[in-house]
Parts: structure tokens; sequence; C-alpha cells
């Protein structure tokens, strides 16, 4: 199948396929993408219409393909998405671990998506859950609800905004998503033009345009300015397992909350998604107290 745009991009700058697009994959088994540390397949959905690109990492040379009628728009997009405009030598610091981290990870860049909704249909199904739940539901609703992407790889594009918000909230059920998370979907994806002008805003009036709607409150907010904003200081708060590992990094502390994350990424204000998003990328949280906890039927929320 041949591609509708080609682009060849000259990297001025290191990049790490991996460390820089992991934080779009929805867990291994996403459908929307394929990731390694050459190379990129990601299904979108953009305004004018579906695509899928490819990226393949070749030296210096960042090679792209697309297809589908966003092929254009998405070719347009990708300096942004793969971080040109980031500046990872505004982290100063002296923490020994994190200049470590940012040494050993230089390819990470902070780029930006620019989908608004992309981003936040998955964060309100990863809400109070486990993560497999989540990734699991958004797995089965990308096979059922989406559609096939174009392009010769196999990749499933996300549901659309308008077939989520048509749907009612039972036909959720069979996902294992609540009707509480499935209002919420349905009512962002009802006003969806409006919530996509988020991107536009500067990040205080992003983040009033989101928590606008009930149910979507600070650590949804802030997943979304991580991926389709690209803000590099947001923090996460109301996370269940980043305060342990922040703290566990920076302080050696196996156990924390929001307060004393704040606490110890204060010193990076300005930079503490970058310090995060080091920290994940580049070391492992603490030991764990107790076993996982069980994926719930949704007869059982």
């Amino acid at each position: 199948m041949t591609p509708v745009a080609r682009r060849s991009i000259r990297l001025e700058f290191e990049l790490g396929l991996v460390p820089t697009f992991a934080l779009y994959r929805r867990g291994p088994h996403d459908p929307t993408m394929r990731l390694s540390s050459h190379e990129l397949w990601r299904a979108v959905l953009t305004p004018d219409g579906p695509a899928t690109v490819h990226l393949v990492h070749e030296g210096d040379r960042l090679a792209a393909r697309a297809w589908g009628p966003g092929a254009a728009r998405v070719m347009d997009e990708l300096p942004s998405f793969v971080g040109a405009d980031d500046d990872p030598g505004a982290l100063r610091t002296s923490h020994p671990v994190v200049r470590d981290l940012a040494r050993r990870l230089r390819g990470l860049r902070i780029g930006r998506s620019g989908r608004v909704i992309e981003a936040l249909f998955p964060a309100i199904l990863e809400q109070k859950v486990t993560t497999v739940e989540a990734h699991g539901a958004f797995r089965h609703m990308c096979f059922v609800w989406g559609e096939p992407a174009p392009g010769p790889m196999k990749l499933r594009l996300p549901p659309a905004p308008e077939v989520l918000a048509a749907k009612p909230y039972y036909d959720y059920h069979r996902f294992n998503v609540p009707r509480t998370k499935a209002e919420v979907i349905r009512a962002v994806c009802a006003r969806a033009p409006k919530v996509e002008e988020a991107t536009e805003m500067a990040p205080v009036d992003a983040e009033k345009r989101l928590r606008y709607f009930a149910g979507v409150g600070a650590w949804t907010a802030a997943e979304v300015a991580a991926r389709a904003f690209g803000d590099p200081d947001v923090v996460s708060i109301g996370d269940f397992h980043l305060p342990h590992h922040v703290s566990w990094v920076l302080a050696g502390e196996p156990r924390s909350d929001d307060d004393r994350m704040l606490e110890l990424l204060e010193e990076f204000r300005g930079q503490r998604q970058r310090v995060i998003r080091l920290i994940e990328a580049g070391t492992s949280g603490p030991p764990r107290r107790a076993p996982r906890a069980r994926v719930r039927a949704i007869t059982a929320i």
C-alpha cells in the first residue's frame, strides 16, 4: 500500500523512540501503536480524518510515512510530536540520580500530540482502577467501536468521539466500565470541538476547560497536559503509585504521598514532568508490600 505522504527530518538532537513515545502507549497490547527502539507505528484520528504514521530512526534522520486522509496533517505536526521544540537543557540539577538519568536518557524528548480527546478518553478509563483493567477496556473498545487504521500495518483506530458520545452508558458495561465513567466519557466526547480548543489555550485556561466537566479532576487534566500539550512541568496529583516511585528514587523513601512528592520535586519546578518521565523510564519503583489489586467485574463495582 503506497503511503499518502513522506517526510524526512534531519535530527539536530538525540531522539530515543521508546522513552519519548512510551507515554502514548496504553499497555503492551495497545492496538493503536507498535513501538520499538528504531521504529514507531501509530494510528490516530485527526480533524481531516484517520491516519497511520510510521517513523523509522536512521542515524541522524527520522524517516516518516503516513497513510489515510489525515496523512498530511500528521506530517505537518511531526516536529512538535517528536519534541523538536523541547529544551532538555532547561533541567539543571546537582541531584546525582537525576543528573545520571538525564545523561543516560538524553534521547527523551517532551513532545505534544495536540489531540485532547485521544489523551482524555483513556485517562478517564484509568481513574481509580488497575492499569491492567483500564488498558484492557481501551483495547477491547478499539476493536469493537474503533475502525481498522489505514496503511499496511494491522492497527486499530481509537473509537471516534461521536461514537463514544452516542453509546448509552449501559453499552460501556461490556468493557467493565461503570456508569460514572461512561457518563464522563459521553459528556466530553459530545463537546469534543470545545474540548480540543484547549490545545490553543494557556495552561491555566486549558486546565479550566478540561475540569469544567464533572469527573475530570486534577489527575486526569495533568495526564492530558503531559501528552496533548507537552507540558514539561505538570505533575499528576492523586496517582496511586507515582509518589512512592518518585520518593524512592529521589530520597530512598519507599512510601510517600502527594505532599512529600511535591516537596521533593520543588527544586525541579518548571521541569517536574521531565524529571518524572526520567524516573519512570530509567528506574524501578520501590518493593511492593502487597499483591497487585484484583481486576473487578462491573457487577462488583
